[in-house]
């Protein structure tokens, strides 16, 4: 699959050598411009649909994360490109789908490049399509839950999502919710072997009662229950590769 991008860099050789290696070893990738600011990247998007932004995250009147709040629609994957590694968190947040630091080295390059490939080829296969889990997802098993007098019994099959509220967790149920002193970190330890897929740091989701997936920011899936929910874009692989 071929790829257009747009790179984003205040300084003219970093962008020089960020072209040429894609030329050179990402010839999938056509480049469609070039941005040293936030005003002169947004210029270019009004134009120009990319699949992949490559971004710096330092640059004069702004900086990456200024550029993509203005960008709150985006179907473009973000690959973040600096010198500084303490930008990681940052990123993530961001919905970054990966993360390489300068000077840019062409392996981790080319993962990238196959990285959003891959993504975009799951999400033009799955775009608008009701989702089939390759592999059953449904389960009879049960979970516990802790009460203030004991503990209740769920059938794994009723929960739907889970929500990540500080240190406790929202469960979302066929009927209603549940509020549990237990973090999310608990319920993907426990589910992830029952069908469920952690799709963005707040949420845990029930694979068998996804049936659609949405391209944006990051992405989102519906649930059967009509639910919309964000996928972030270092889940976004993952779960795409749970569905035919």
């Amino acid at each position: 699959m071929n790829l257009t991008a747009i790179i984003v860099d205040d300084e003219l050789n970093s962008r020089s050598i960020l072209k040429n290696y894609l030329h050179k070893y990402c010839p999938s990738v056509t480049v469609l411009g070039e941005a040293a600011s936030v005003q002169e990247t947004l210029l270019l998007l009004s134009s120009h649909n990319p699949d992949l932004l490559f971004l710096d995250v330092e640059m004069p009147y702004g900086n990456a994360f200024d550029l993509l709040e203005q960008v709150p629609d985006r179907t473009f994957e973000t690959v973040f490109v600096t010198a500084y590694d303490h930008y990681a968190v940052d990123a993530l947040n961001a919905q970054a789908t990966y993360y390489l630091l300068k000077p840019i080295a062409i392996d981790n390059l080319i993962k990238a490049v196959d990285h959003v490939t891959h993504i975009k080829e799951r999400e033009k296969e799955l775009q608008d399509t009701v989702l089939v889990p390759k592999v059953s997802a449904k389960t009879e098993g049960k979970i516990t839950i802790p009460q203030q007098d004991g503990f209740e019994v769920l059938q794994i099959s009723d929960i739907l999502y889970c929500q990540a509220d500080d240190n406790y967790t929202k469960i979302f149920l066929e009927k209603g919710q549940k509020l549990v002193s237990k973090t999310l970190k608990y319920f993907e330890d426990s589910l992830t072997d029952e069908g469920f897929i952690r799709i963005h740091k707040s949420f845990l989701v029930n694979v068998s009662c996804i049936v659609r997936y949405r391209k944006g920011k990051g992405g989102s899936v519906v649930l059967s229950s009509g639910k919309e929910l964000l996928v972030s874009s270092s889940k976004k692989g993952k779960l795409l590769d749970y569905f035919k």
